[in-house]
């Protein structure tokens, strides 16, 4: 007899964090954060003079927090922010976090905000994005506690006040819109299916201001989506494209986002080992997400760039139909591929979206995908791999990820490997020998672009965060959010 699935219904989480510029800490702070630089002394306040600071084992280091209880008012946090001389915005962000994770009962938090030298809109929207998504919870369930903030105040001479203001401002669209690749991401796929990412697409998307397309699986047949068609062959999920929409009153350029949005997966007939790694699956349309929640924030931001995000989801399962090590499968661009790892299944999904993507005016194509396990051995779990055949996007891509402290890394695109990909029966098989992973699979996802400026973005290890530091929890870390964010707002088709 049939029955439902034993899962939970799938709802996004509701978040309110109210935020504040004041000249001295409100009535209603639990705790207040004093911002230190390195060598340099704690804040009269605080009553600890240098010797006993260092009794305490407080320097001042990036991230480091001493918290001291008062009899009454408000604890006080001491945080390090590093040498002044080498403060950034990616320095303040995770002193914030620090601050945050200090105290972790606390729902009003006060930050004293020091001069530093850089621009005050930069500096709040930091200390916004640091503390908020250190206390980031996504938890499934009616006893599922919450550590959330519920109130932050920066605290700043007057004068200030307003550029603090505009940076809270946009601070708190980067914010929704890395929350919400997170809480995507973190979703199991028996809860969140394609099927249910596209409704909350349009949900999301229309609220935004973006025009919203779900592509069905008969649509998908007719535009000849041969390789999301094929991987969601063993599935009982039917796969969707969702293309999203945002178009400015003038232009000034358009970017074309491509994400792998695999539900869950679990290697297809290439079936992965049952361990923590396999777990952690739901990840695996983390670059989905990403272009998700980077999209709505962009007409809050008024951003002048055009941009159309394509998302191929689906779940790759073992079912009795799916695709077998060796089938030759056809893409949109009628070139096949032979495909010699079902487990290599996110390329297939993202090639017809470049084809389509090409078939467009738009000046350049940034993909993004939890791709190559050889990405993450190559450059670990805090830094990102990008290649492309475009310097100019590439040197784009690189400083947007400097900017939200979101590192990334260029790997060669190296052509000699191309012959890796060489097959006996098809145009191109799907997967190289065992070196250089990272390298190959963006050879291949380069054939579908047409020349066309391009890059690739592989958040394979940075998409999942092992245990909770800086501003990152233990779970999905929303990769990619911000920083495409930001590429879309200073995107510059000149330089291509």
């Amino acid at each position: 007899m049939a029955h439902p699935a034993p899962y939970p219904r799938f709802t996004l989480p509701a978040r309110s964090l109210a935020t504040a510029i004041g000249d001295a800490v409100p009535g209603g702070a639990e705790a207040v954060a004093h911002l230190v630089f390195a060598g340099e002394e704690l804040p009269a306040i605080t009553g600890i003079g240098p010797e006993r600071s260092e009794l305490l084992g407080f320097s001042g280091a990036t991230g480091s927090a001493l918290t001291l209880p008062t009899s009454e008012g408000p604890l006080l946090i001491a945080v390090g922010a590093g040498p002044r001389a080498e403060v950034s915005t990616a320095a303040l962000r995770d002193a914030a976090a620090a601050a945050a994770r200090a105290v972790m009962r606390v729902g009003e938090l006060a930050i004293v905000v020091p001069e530093t030298g850089l621009p005050d809109e930069e500096v709040s929207a930091a200390l916004l994005e640091g503390a908020a998504l250190a206390r980031y919870v996504h938890r499934i369930g009616s006893d599922a506690e919450t550590t959330a903030l519920t109130n932050l105040t920066l605290i700043a001479d007057a004068a200030r006040h307003d550029a603090l203001q505009d940076g809270l401002t946009r601070g708190h669209v980067t914010l929704a819109a890395a929350e919400l690749a997170r809480d995507l991401a973190g979703t199991p796929g028996g809860i969140l299916t394609a099927t249910r990412l596209g409704e909350v697409a349009q949900e999301y998307g229309e609220r935004a201001g973006l025009t919203v397309e779900v592509f069905d699986e008969e649509q998908l047949v007719e535009m000849r989506l041969g390789g999301l068609l094929g991987v969601n062959l063993g599935s009982h999920e039917p796969p969707v494209m969702i293309k999203l929409r945002y178009e400015p009153a003038k232009p000034t350029g358009h970017v074309a986002l491509v994400g792998k949005g695999i539900m869950y997966d679990s290697g297809g007939l290439a079936l992965k080992p049952a361990d923590a790694v396999h777990a952690t699956m739901k990840n695996d349309m983390t670059g989905a997400a990403a272009i998700l929640g980077a999209m709505t924030a962009l007409r809050d931001l008024g951003c002048t760039t055009a941009v159309t995000g394509y998302l191929m989801c689906t779940d790759n399962m073992p079912g009795g139909k799916a695709m077998r090590l060796g089938d030759i499968i056809v893409m949109r661009d009628g070139r096949t591929v032979e495909v010699t790892n079902t487990d290599a299944e996110g390329r297939l999904v993202m090639a017809d979206a470049l084809v389509l993507a090409t078939e467009e005016p738009v000046d350049a194509v940034v993909n993004i995908a939890t791709l190559t396990g050889a990405a993450m051995r190559a450059l670990g779990m805090e830094i990102a791999a990008v290649l492309g055949n475009n310097d100019g996007l590439i040197t784009m891509v690189k400083a947007a990820a400097d900017r939200v402290d979101e590192p990334v890394w260029e790997l060669p695109l190296d052509r000699r490997y191309r012959a890796e990909l060489d097959s006996p029966i098809a145009d191109i098989r799907n997967m190289g020998g065992p070196n250089a992973g990272a390298i190959t699979a963006a050879l291949f996802l380069e054939t579908f672009v047409k020349d066309r400026p391009w890059a690739h973005l592989d958040i394979a290890g940075t998409a999942q965060s092992e245990r909770a530091q800086r501003w990152h929890n233990q779970g999905t870390t929303g990769f990619g959010a911000r920083l495409l964010v930001d590429l879309a707002m200073r995107f510059d088709a000149g330089v291509l």
